[in-house]
């Protein structure tokens, strides 16, 4: 007989990553209430960044300051996956900006610097994460999901998939409790239960990319919440195109 996986419990309202409950009696100038016309029910959708080439004229009114981006792009989305981190830890005063720009209620999904998922490959990188886990701090409620991006590894690297694991899960038994974290890796032959499985012992959500599962519409996200390892679903798509069902 196999062995059966451990069970785990259906997400009750499938999210890109579960929206935080705001408190009502917030009365700080950035807590209005925004109307935000791409959006899904139960799903927190963004852009990875909030601004690319030829964005000005067709999403950004021409003529509009790159200092106002930011805003105007909350007004239209729910969250943003912050790409700019993963070159290099951002200083005080961005992240404070990031913060005073955009109302109550809009999530940071930040990507961890390379030099932990990459150079260092998680080993001996405690100062550098441990300032990047104080600087997004910063961001209070709005700071959401921390995305490890892991390049693919080559086998003189790590030769199986056990050999990432004996690296990971130690790294993962020292992240603070009270945040949210996303694993993302490109060796799609390490996807299998037993990767879940460690990722879930720690409540570690598992990146579903469009390159490594087949998610062509929202129903592909919330179909995938078999491979659930946290209270949270965080979905990639790189496609031109995503259906609503």
């Amino acid at each position: 007989m196999k062995p059966q996986r451990p069970k785990v419990d259906p997400i009750r309202n499938p999210t890109l990553f579960q929206k935080e409950e705001l408190d009502e009696t917030d009365e700080s100038p950035n807590s209005l209430t925004v109307e935000r016309p791409y959006s899904e029910p139960g799903l927190c959708l963004g852009t990875s960044a909030f601004t690319a080439k030829g964005w000005e004229g067709s999403f950004y009114p021409k003529g509009m300051r790159s200092a106002d981006y930011l805003a105007f792009y909350a007004q239209h989305f729910h969250t943003v996956e912050v790409d700019s981190t993963f070159y290099g830890c951002p200083s005080v005063r961005t992240v404070n900006n990031w913060a005073a720009q955009t109302p109550n209620g809009f999530i940071f999904s930040v990507k961890v610097p390379r030099v932990i998922t990459h150079e260092k490959a998680l080993v001996d990188c405690d100062a550098e994460f441990g300032e990047f886990i104080k600087t997004m701090a910063i961001l209070g409620p709005k700071l959401g999901p921390m995305l490890f991006q892991f390049p693919f590894f080559d086998r003189w690297k790590f030769p199986k998939q056990d050999n990432f694991l004996a690296m990971l899960a130690p790294f993962l038994k020292k992240l603070p409790a009270d945040r949210k974290f996303v694993i993302g890796i490109r060796n799609k032959s390490w996807l299998d239960a037993k990767f879940v499985d460690v990722l879930r012992q720690h409540k570690v959500a598992l990146a579903l990319t469009d390159t490594s599962f087949k998610i062509a519409s929202y129903r592909d996200v919330a179909a995938c919440q078999f491979l659930q390892s946290a209270d949270t679903l965080f979905a990639v798509v790189h496609r031109a195109e995503l259906h609503p069902i």
